[in-house]
């Protein structure tokens, strides 16, 4: 059984710069991610899926170099998002409901990154994030379990803005089913 705790960050003013700094990095991949399957849809019509584009990310890591300072996963992350967001739109075509065809995202509509298998560490009162340091977590209840880490384990830890005053940060948890 899965779990999910939820617990409020306190990062300084210079980590608070580069989570946003961070947030707008991966909107801005999605965002290219999406034009660039909408070119290729309309202009040579083929389809492009995740993996085509998630193979584009150390090429533009070289072309970027910005990109080398947001941890590899939080970037692929961002293309899965875009992928899931086709999968529904396709799925509710094939449903015959309203599609809702993937938007570009605003900085009021894409608020959160994840770090899917790696790249956090809790430690104590701070979670260690790659690339972004040691922030500061209130831990205000114990966390039963393990902090799932397994490549099979989906979206494990996630850092949403909640406010430009808030930030949140989800674990998920395997627990045992009897607990």
């Amino acid at each position: 059984m899965m779990r999910t705790y939820k617990f409020k960050l306190e990062p300084t003013k210079e980590q608070i710069e580069k989570i946003e700094w961070t947030l707008g990095m991966c909107r801005w991949l999605y965002n290219s991610m999406l034009e660039q399957r909408k070119f290729a849809y309309k202009r040579r019509g083929i389809t492009l899926k995740y993996h085509k584009q998630a193979i584009e990310l150390p090429k533009l890591k070289k072309e970027i170099p910005e990109f080398k300072e947001i941890h590899s996963q939080v970037l692929q992350d961002a293309a899965k998002r875009l992928d899931k967001a086709f999968q529904a739109f396709f799925l509710r075509v094939e449903r015959g409901e309203k599609p809702g065809y993937p938007r570009f995202q605003g900085k009021n509509r894409y608020d959160s990154f994840t770090y899917p298998q790696a790249g956090y560490k809790l430690d104590g009162k701070y979670l260690k994030l790659s690339k972004i340091g040691d922030v500061r977590i209130k831990l205000h209840r114990q966390i039963e379990g393990k902090i799932k880490t397994a490549p099979s384990s989906g979206k494990m830890v996630s850092t949403t803005l909640a406010s430009r005053v808030r930030w949140r940060r989800n674990l998920q948890v395997q627990v045992s089913e009897w607990a």
